[in-house]
């Protein structure tokens, strides 16, 4: 009896040993999932490449736009013509037709239109009556005031600062540093006068035109 009741207490205390021996430490399971759950978050590389790409063109299109849009603004305008000529106009912004200007506008006469670009430009009616093919922008050369065409003497003359130009625009008198410039000016088949650019020798100096 004594001898079995000593062995008793072995066998249990074995077997309490066993189980714990058996059991994994509970902060080791923990970091185990914690470790499986964050290998899972990694993105794979080729969605990531992907999703990239996506947001690089979401940003891109629209900023591309606000780009061009705002490079364009610096872009100076077209000096206005083309091949086929820009309508002279009166006062009114109504294109100015040869026949009915020549009605009002006699030999000699020197009258402001709208030009290129809206600048103000001189048809000239020569003496033998017809009209001149060229026309002269009306701005000084000095410091940009609108010269007026003097009959009484026969030139344009610059109330600002006395500069002086010739019947033909030719500078004759400073402060200005150069003659006015010039526009070509032709009849198109509906009869209406016409402004284009001039880009090549001034008649005038025999040199290339400044303004171009």
């Amino acid at each position: 009896m004594t001898a079995a009741k000593v062995q008793a207490p072995k066998l249990g205390c074995s077997v309490r040993g066993l189980r714990k021996s058996t059991v994994a430490p509970k902060a080791a399971v923990r970091n185990t999932v914690k470790a499986a759950a964050v290998s899972g978050e990694v993105p794979d590389m080729g969605k990531r490449n992907v999703m990239n790409l996506l947001l690089v063109g979401a940003i891109g299109l629209p900023a591309t736009s606000l780009v061009g849009g705002y490079a364009y603004f610096f872009v100076p305008p077209s000096s206005g013509g083309g091949g086929a000529g820009q309508p002279a106009k009166d006062k009114n912004g109504n294109e100015i037709k040869k026949a009915d200007w020549l009605k009002t506008h006699k030999a000699g006469d020197h009258t402001l239109s709208q030009g290129l670009k809206g600048d103000a430009t001189y048809i000239i009616v020569k003496p033998d009556g017809t009209i001149a093919d060229f026309g002269l922008n009306a701005v000084c050369t000095h410091l940009g005031c609108v010269v007026p065409w003097n009959t009484a003497e026969n030139k344009f003359k610059c109330p600002c600062h006395g500069s002086q130009y010739n019947d033909e625009g030719k500078v004759i008198r400073g402060p200005a540093p150069l003659s006015l410039a010039l526009a070509h000016l032709s009849i198109s088949d509906t009869d209406v006068i016409t402004f284009s650019p001039w880009t090549e020798t001034d008649f005038r100096t025999g040199l290339a035109p400044w303004w171009k």
